[in-house]
Order: C-alpha cells, then structure tokens, then sequence
C-alpha cells in the first residue's frame, strides 16, 4: 500500500462520506467550515489517496512542536488492513519531530459503543502512542488525551490550542485523578 497525503479538495464526496460515516453527529465540525480552515497555515485537512481512491483523511492544527490531530478516519469498509497504521507513518513524515496529539472517545465510561472504543485506543497505543493521563472537554464530549513523540504538558498543549485559535479555544484540561469540569 502506498498512501500519499493531499490537501482535501472542493467536491470531493468520498472523503465527505468517510467523515460522516466516521464520526458521530455531536462529534462532528461542521464540514465546509473545516474546508475553509484548512486554507489557512496551521490547519490541514488531509485526504489519503491510494493512486487516485481515497482510503481515509486527517484534520489537524499543526503549529510550533505540536500537532494536535483532531479527526482521522479510514473508509469503514477497510478498516483494519492496515491503512489507520500507515496514515499515522505518513503524518510522523509530514510532521517530522513534532509530538502528535490527539484525543480519543473516553473508555473509562459506559457507553453503548464501549467496545469499539477500547478498539480504538488499543490501535493507537499499538502505533506508538501513550496515555498522558489527561482529559480535555471539546464540543462537549469529554475525551482522553494520547501523545506520541515526546511527554505531554498542560500548559504547552494549552498555550498551543490558545495561539491556534487566537484566544477563541479554552477547553477545560485534567489529570485523571483530578474532578472534570462541569458541563
């Protein structure tokens, strides 16, 4: 398999419907507006094609040291055939020497998909990421936090989503054994 990373383009449908198909409503940005963010310097929005097929994509904020990966999906019809693996190889490239953060649905919690989400992690701690032992509220759903490339700090990751946004993202961040945040 070999994967080569594109910016998203206007009308691309397939891409579109691996987003929607990956990714639960309350979960979800709007799709134009990542799009539109993904024009400026610290925003990509990223389609993994396989010749001209897409096979999955990533939206990350990519400034200083850090890239946070908010969204990366594969087509659902093949997952688990090694193209989730090969997209984080090809963003390690991309990206080279930065830590690669990214937060993931909590597995601590009941929840009616509580399988898929241990899954889910599982596969990232097998492509080398760590538990940070923090948990950050974006959108309203509270997450959990994994690095890979380096230790995680809550006020460089803070700092960053604040210099990323220009002052407008300020999500609560904590340690596991700290109280969450009220919601």
């Amino acid at each position: 398999m070999k994967l080569q990373a594109v910016p998203v383009r206007r009308g691309d449908h397939a891409v579109k419907a691996i987003y929607f198909s990956s990714f639960p409503k309350e979960e979800r940005m709007p799709y134009p507006l990542m799009r539109l963010l993904s024009l400026g310097r610290s925003t990509a929005f990223l389609s993994f094609r396989e010749g001209d097929v897409p096979r999955g994509l990533a939206y990350l904020a990519a400034l200083d040291s850090i890239v946070f990966v908010m969204f990366l999906a594969v087509d659902p019809a093949l997952r688990s055939r090694g193209y989730g693996s090969e997209i984080l190889r090809k963003l390690e490239e991309l990206y080279p020497g930065r830590k690669l953060i990214l937060s993931i649905e909590r597995c601590d919690v009941p929840a009616p998909n509580h399988d898929l989400r241990v899954r889910r992690k599982a596969f990232y701690l097998k492509n080398g990421f760590v538990e940070t032992g923090y948990f950050v509220e974006l959108s309203r759903v509270k997450q959990e936090l994994l690095i890979k490339n380096g230790a995680f700090d809550r006020a460089e990751f803070l700092s960053f989503l604040k210099k990323y946004s220009n002052g407008t993202l300020r999500p609560p961040v904590w340690r596991a054994e700290e109280r969450p945040p009220r919601t």
